[in-house]
This record gives structure tokens, sequence and C-alpha cells, in this order.
């Protein structure tokens, strides 16, 4: 039987292989403590018959069966070790096809809470206004409290053309966000790429957003590009990219750092570690710097450290997500499995990042215009009033240009100005006051803004470092 790896932040299929051919009873004496096991083993089924042939109503045995895998693996505190029946396991495998159907982000489990690691770009999770870090509290009106990872993605999956409704709290605010979004077709194009002119040079520019079956490929074809086009320097940019297939980083980092150092290390439990290392002997001619945020995640980590370590080549922009472990489904013969937590990925100087992350080179963050949040219009805003909306509302007037005036909720003349001001740009009546249509207007307007190259700070401080490099 030969079981693949999971390195995502939700687990995708790494790039090696663990052939278990062993015995069932190998495995148990491999464990330690054979006669404590038998023991403990023999005190869970006296356990399962007790509670099985005298509860005082009938009990479904496949339920109790799954009840006390269920509690092993709670006790192991691991966020990413869940157990998976058959339709779960099912549903599961399907998410890591090359297309699946959904809003287009992908989530975590963080100390118990549902988190958003990163929306995919140009996804309806991105254009509806989700962010990393934001924490899941509701689904369709249902809490999450209580949910395994498993649970609240496939809640989120759905058919293209229907809508889920997320309610979420997110740093910064008091009150939560409630945001609809329809579901779409999310298609894995993985790699972008172009020459940006910057101080009279050619910095190459590819974007990965995920990890996917043909990313590596794609990032071949895009480097060799670039390099006939005469590039004097490669940005790669990792921000909101959450992961995906570590043979896929295999092969780019082989394509990018030398055989000096392993580019990654995956220890076992006993300590022992496996090193993967590039063949290259040599360092490409150009200088090559990568753009990273708190939405990289697992892979996108990996191929960070590589470069930082063992290609001493400089990151920009904030620290990512920290996903330092590697999980295994496992199959339990009856369609079910328990993905488990394994081993630990290391750094090519042998650091854990697990919930620390990775340090940029330059720290730079982004402008206001990358912290706004959807405006919640319940009733239309006007001049005197005063809630957080209101300061929500003009939070996004200043970082768009338009002068608000106050900025603590108060609904002022000028803030009314302001609006009059954006809503006569944007072609909408100017009576300045916000309607739902303003909001959305303005919410669009901060999108289209976020994805204009010049506004982005991190990305311009890259280009300014690659270029004088």
């Amino acid at each position: 039987m030969v079981i693949s790896l999971l390195v995502g932040a939700i687990g995708s299929y790494a790039g090696f292989q663990l052939k278990l051919n062993i015995s069932q009873t190998k495995q148990l004496e491999e464990m330690g403590g054979s006669q404590q096991l038998a023991s403990d083993l023999e005190k869970m089924n006296a356990a399962y018959q007790l509670i099985y042939k005298n509860y005082v109503e009938e009990v479904d045995a496949h339920k109790l069966t799954e009840g006390a895998i269920q509690g092993m693996l709670t006790t192991l505190n691991d966020d990413y070790s869940v157990y998976m029946d058959e339709s779960t396991a099912k549903q599961f495998s399907e998410t890591l096809d090359s297309s699946f159907e959904g809003i287009g982000a992908e989530v975590s489990l963080v100390d118990g809470k549902i988190i958003i690691v990163s929306p995919v770009k140009n996804s309806p999770a991105e254009q509806a206004g989700l962010k990393p870090n934001d924490q899941i509290i509701k689904i369709d009106d249902e809490s999450v409290e209580g949910f395994n990872l498993l649970q609240a993605t496939l809640k989120i999956k759905g058919k293209k053309g229907t809508k889920v409704k997320l309610t979420i709290m997110r740093e910064g605010l008091q009150n939560p966000l409630e945001i609809e979004i329809v579901r779409a077709e999310i298609p894995h194009i993985t790699v972008n790429s172009e020459v940006i002119m910057h101080d009279n040079e050619k910095v190459g520019y590819v974007e990965i957003t995920s990890f996917a079956t043909d990313t590596a490929k794609e990032f071949k074809i895009a480097l060799k590009d670039l390099e006939e086009q005469g590039m004097d320097s490669l940005l790669i940019d990792v921000r909101n990219n959450p992961g995906g297939l570590l043979k896929v980083v295999d092969e780019i980092l082989e394509e990018l750092v030398t055989k000096d150092k392993p580019y990654v290390q995956i220890e076992q439990r006993n300590g022992e570690r496996m090193m993967n290392f590039s063949p290259l002997e040599e360092k490409k001619s150009y200088p090559i710097g990568v753009l990273i945020d708190k939405g990289s995640a697992s892979a996108s980590e990996i191929l960070a450290a590589a470069l930082k370590e063992a290609g001493d080549y400089p990151l920009i922009g904030t620290q990512t997500f920290g996903k330092g472990t590697v999980q295994q489904p496992v199959p339990m013969g009856d369609g079910s499995n328990i993905k488990l937590t394994l081993y630990k990925w290391l750094t090519p100087d042998g650091n854990w990042i697990h919930k620390k992350g990775v340090a940029p080179t330059y720290e730079v963050k982004q402008s206001e215009l990358y912290e706004t949040h959807p405006i919640q219009v319940e009733k239309t805003l006007k001049t005197d009033m005063n809630n957080d909306q209101v300061k929500n509302a003009q939070f996004i007037l200043k970082s768009l240009g338009y002068a608000p005036g106050r900025e603590d909720g108060y609904y002022s003349a000028a803030t009314a100005t302001a609006v009059r001001a954006f809503q006569h740009a944007a072609g909408l009546t100017a009576n300045g006051q916000i309607d739902e249509k303003t909001a959305e207007s303005l919410e669009k307007e901060v999108i289209k803004q976020r994805n204009n190259q010049d506004n982005d700070m991190q990305l311009q401080t890259g280009l300014r470092i690659m270029a004088n490099q």
C-alpha cells in the first residue's frame, strides 16, 4: 500500500511517499509497550461492549466506533489531524482536483478557530472582501463552534451559482461582518508572469497563486520566457498563496537553489531527518527576490525559507502564516480515512516555523487601501449618524483619496461632501448619502485600486530592490 503525504494549509498531496508493508502486529509492536497497548485495547473493547449492550437506548455500533476514533484524535490537540468518514473523504479528495466549485479561499483551524488563510486571486472570496486572518464564526447563520476543519470547508464549498453567507470577525472591528458570496468554478491558473521595467532594469515578475499539479511546468515555461527576454532579476510573488503540492515546490526549487544545502528537511517523530537537495551546480546569473505576506502558507513558506536560507535571497513583505507540519491520509478499509500529522518540515537551517511563520528580510506593510472592510448597510448612512459603519466608510473614502473630514464615525458635512465627490466620479446620484449601491461601488473601487500595481507598496519595494541588486 502506497500512501501520499499532505502539506497544504488544509492539506495537499506532497512530493514523496511512505510505503506501509508491515503487518498490523508489527505496527502495534513498533508503537511501544505492547503489553500496555494490549491492556488498553482490551479496556476499549470492554467499554464498547458495555455501552453497546447496556446503554438505556439502542446504540448505533458504527457511530460508536467513529465516535471513539474522533475522541482519540481530539486528545492530540492537533487541528490538522482529523477523521473523515466515507462521504467526507470523498468530498475532500474532490477539493484536490485541478478545478473545483466554491468561493476560492483556503481555510485553516488555528487554536480551534476557523481562519481564512487567503482568498484565491480574482475569486468570489476576494471580490466579496474576505482577507487573511478573518475568523469565520457562522456559515449560513449556523455557528461553527466545535467544527473541525473539514466540516467547515465542506459546508463552505458548493455548486457554482449558489450562495453562502459567512459571518466573520476581523481584527480591528468590534462587530462581526456578514458577507454573502456566490460560489463559482475556481480554475487552477497558477502562474502569471511579465517583464516589468523599473529604473531602466528588466525585472522578471512571476506570480504563483498555488502549487497545483501543473504549476512547476508553468513556472519553467515562464522562467525560460523571461530569461529569453533578457531579464536582469527575478521577483517571485507567493503572497496569498496557501500552498499545495510539495513535489511541485521541489521541482521549482531545483531550478533556483544549488546543491550546497538542503532546501527542505522532513523530521520524523524519532528526530531522524530526510533532506531534499537540488542537483543545481551553480546559482542563477541574476538576483532573485520573493514577495510574502500573512497569506503565504505551507508550500509557499517552504519556497520562501529555501530561497532565503539556501539561496541567500531577500524576502519582501510581512511575516508568513506559519504551517510547518505534514499530514498523511491513511485509508481505514471502508472508504473512510484518518488524516494524521506524521512529520514536521524544517527550513534549510533546521528551523521549525510552525505557528511562527517566515520573517521577511525587508518588512513592508501595505497602505490603508489594503486594510478596508466592506460596509454593512442595514439602513442608509447620512449626516449626523454616528456608528462603526460610518467610521468604516470614512476610512474607505480616505484610502481612496477623498477627504472625509472626521474619521471617528460621526457623519459630518465634510464626510457628506466626500461621498458626493465619490458618487459624482462613479456616475451615481450625488446626494451625499451611502446606500447599498454607493457602498457596493466603494468596495468595487477599492478592489480596482488594490489591483493597480502602482498602489502595491510591497511590489513596488520589491521591484526597487531587485532593480538595484
